[in-house]
């Protein structure tokens, strides 16, 4: 793997441009009257590189790599493209990886980095492709000779990574490269962006882990005196105090596994900002996988730590809304604040992404404190590269990992022997016992007309089950005065509007009848309480959350609190989710308490060996695999949300009316799509791979659908009111030419 690139083809170095002058001063920016020199450009980006590789002891290759990337900027034709001439041409990435394939040992590795620092790390590819790395390395540049002059090139003293002679480096290489690309690219825009302000962009990095860990401490000392452990707040205060006392511990790999309503939020927290004082880290990442957890989550710590010190960065999140927002806008670019909470499709994109704007934050991944919540969460499909990076960033890269959940997943096989999970809760059978607030019982398979016939009988029950199409039959069978449907057929603000109605429904004093028939999208953050849950066969994991919308305060006792686990007399088609479905099938007809914690890790060991090769569903790893890189490619490949769905906007509220009128006018910006995803419906459309039609391709060839904007990918208006209902949303079947298509 120390090979240069050099052995993989036959060099052949073109240059055919005129040089000119022998006293030009060469320019990297122009900005009005003010120059900014190409000497000044690369010491200025070197500079800052070198500060973000010493986080993971690589301080000379950040700044080697910043003291090349702009090399190819040293040519008479740039210099004619930079003062005006803007027909010209010029590829000035392409130098500085020259230079550096040319060199002895590890050099090599920056070539990625310097050639790919405007259009993204490139696969290595072959020579015929000028997109690749061969490609591009074989191209006729113009004559860049004149950086010998001025520039001269740095050292490299210290390997790339910590080899492990039992295990092959590439895949650890290839990471390096990214965290290597990130320092430079980051670098790259923050001295552009300092010389074209003139100085005058203000970013704010928040307060330090420090002062952080004392608003906490200030925040929970009214907590931490309630030793009264058979009560549910002095049992939350008991592990609120261990997660304190452990955040000492050394940096590793750890685990919080609390039972719903033992407090893990704030705990977790606690744990991550006395562990990033102890060890002087940088930042507490949070990494989620629903968006609405992040909203509650992130709403939690900004009331303790201040607005100014914590980073929401997902989808929903728009920071250009207002100058006011522009300190938390420019954060985001790179995580520059002291907390983040992301996505789990944000964060791992993010790691096998190859873009710059993407790649930019991963420097400051290192030395943080990174809580996985709702680990069991983690996509299956990827489940593989996820693990393999978070080993990386554990073994190079100085972070501590917290895997948090109720329902711990089997994922201690992903890792090397050495990752032992230290637990953080205190006593944590003993807590799941004390925590224990409904009582389950299976019973077995029913017919839709029974199922209809004991929610006719409830007060205050849910009924989550597998699919939206059953979610609307079922729905159809009950429906009148306090009965609800809540699925993704309903787009996210009329869900909200629902849901709040729902609340006030169920903390009605005059007890009002509140029957509510969902899919799976209630079963965490979302805090409703009912007095009975029926949940259609599903993962353990499914049904536990299930379980904490049952009693959720506790004000109950479990025994008249009942969980009921059902399955339809029908096989249907749940689409990714049989092996779930049947591996909980298996456990429990052997009889075992699905609960149970050792029961709750069989279960995802199980899950896992069944999932077999599918675990790393795209062949990620092996886009890696002896040394012939395939940034580009893993980035297309490595989408935790598939592509094969359509935006199908309903313009039936007046702000959504508004709003499409807006994009209409004036056209869809980044700001404006955020906002139209709160009237969006996701809907699926055939696949490469698919042989029937979808949903999306009945409703096309219905004539329902009008494409927005020519230029926007997969977004479209309904076109057809009828098609949408207030109480359920949209309709799953399409009426063509008299047939109903389903």
């Amino acid at each position: 793997t120390s090979r240069g690139l050099g052995d993989v083809y036959k060099r052949q170095e073109g240059i055919d441009c005129r040089k000119e002058g022998k006293n030009m001063k060469y320019l990297a920016h122009i900005d009005g009257d003010r120059e900014q020199s190409v000497k000044e450009h690369l010491q200025g980006t070197a500079e800052l590189a070198e500060k973000f590789a010493a986080k993971f002891r690589k301080a000379d290759w950040g700044y080697c790599c910043g003291m090349l990337h702009d090399i190819g900027k040293y040519s008479a034709e740039f210099q004619k493209k930079i003062k005006g001439n803007l027909d010209i041409r010029v590829d000035h990435s392409t130098a500085g990886a020259k230079v550096c394939e040319k060199l002895d040992g590890y050099y090599w590795l920056l070539t990625y980095c310097i050639a790919g620092h405007h259009a993204g790390l490139p696969d290595l590819g072959r020579e015929g492709l000028p997109s690749s790395l061969l490609g591009r390395l074989k191209k006729r540049l113009c004559d860049y000779s004149a950086y010998e002059k001025e520039i001269e090139i740095p050292q490299i003293t210290t390997p790339p990574i910590a080899m492990n002679p039992e295990k092959d480096p590439n895949f650890a290489l290839s990471v390096f490269i990214r965290m290597l690309y990130s320092c430079l690219v980051d670098a790259d825009f923050l001295d552009t962006e300092r010389f074209m302000s003139n100085g005058t962009v203000q970013r704010d990095s928040g307060e330090c882990m420090e002062v952080l860990l004392d608003k906490l401490k200030d925040w929970i000392s009214k907590w931490l005196v309630n030793r009264d452990d058979i009560t549910v707040n002095g049992r939350r205060s008991e592990i609120l105090r261990n997660c304190l006392e452990q955040g000492k511990a050394p940096k590793g790999l750890f685990q919080l596994t609390v039972p719903t309503g033992g407090g893990k939020t704030v705990a977790s927290l606690a744990f991550a900002l006395q562990h990033a004082v102890e060890h002087h880290m940088d930042r507490v990442i949070y990494v989620i996988p629903y968006t609405s957890i992040i909203e509650q989550n992130a709403q939690v710590f900004r009331e303790i730590l201040g607005n100014e010190n914590v980073l929401e960065n997902h989808s929903n999140v728009d920071y250009e809304i207002s100058e006011d927002f522009k300190p938390m806008q420019l954060a985001a670019e790179n995580w520059d604040k002291p907390v983040v909470v992301t996505t789990n499709v944000q964060f791992f994109e993010s790691l096998y992404a190859n873009k710059s704007s993407k790649c930019r934050k991963l420097h400051n991944i290192v030395n943080s404190v990174i809580i996985f919540d709702e680990a069991q969460m983690l996509p299956p499909n990827y489940l593989k590269p996820c693990m393999a990076m978070i080993e990386e960033l554990l073994q190079q890269y100085g972070t501590s990992v917290v895997l948090c959940t109720a329902t711990q997943p089997a994922l201690q096989q992903f890792l090397p022997e050495k990752y032992v999970a230290r637990e953080l809760c205190p006593r944590r059978e003993e807590q799941f016992r004390f925590f224990e607030r409904v009582t389950y019982q299976n019973i077995d398979t029913v017919t839709e007309d029974e199922m209809a016939e004991k929610l006719q009988q409830e007060w205050h029950a849910l009924c989550i089950v597998n699919t939206r199409k059953r979610a609307q039959r079922l729905y159809e069978r009950l429906q009148g005065e306090g009965v609800y449907h809540l699925s993704t057929t309903m787009y996210p603000a009329h869900r909200r509007r629902v849901l709040a109605e729902i609340g006030k429904r169920l903390d009605d004093k005059k007890g009002k009848k509140c029957i509510v028939i969902s899919t799976s999208l209630v079963e965490a953050g979302v805090d409703l309480d009912f007095t009975s849950v029926y949940r259609e066969l599903a993962g353990v994991d499914s049904i536990i959350q299930a379980a904490g919308r049952c009693n959720r305060n506790g004000e109950r006792g479990k025994e008249d609190s009942i969980v009921r686990i059902f399955r339809w007399n029908e096989r249907e088609n749940v689409s990714g989710q049989r092996q779930q479905i049947d591996t909980t099938k298996n456990l429990l007809e052997e009889g075992r308490d699905i609960t149970a914690l050792d029961n709750i890790t069989e279960y995802f060991r199980r899950l896992y060996r069944i999932k077999g090769e599918s675990l790393d569903m795209k062949k990620i790893l092996e886009k890696f695999d002896g040394g012939d890189y395939e940034f580009a490619t893993a980035a297309k490949d490595f989408k935790l949300i598939e592509e094969n769905t359509v935006m199908v906007y309903i313009d039936q509220e007046p702000e959504a009316k508004a709003l499409l009128q807006e994009i209409r006018q004036q056209g869809l910006t980044k700001s404006r799509m955020r906002k139209a995803g709160q009237y969006c419906v996701s809907v699926r459309k055939k696949g490469e791979y698919e042989k029937r039609n979808m949903l999306f391709d009945e409703m096309y060839r219905a004539g329902m659908l009008e494409e927005v904007d020519p230029g926007a990918k997969d977004f479209w208006v309904l076109t057809q009111e009828e098609q949408y209902r207030e109480d359920t949303g949209l309709k799953l079947e399409v009426e063509l030419g008299g047939m109903m298509m389903f």
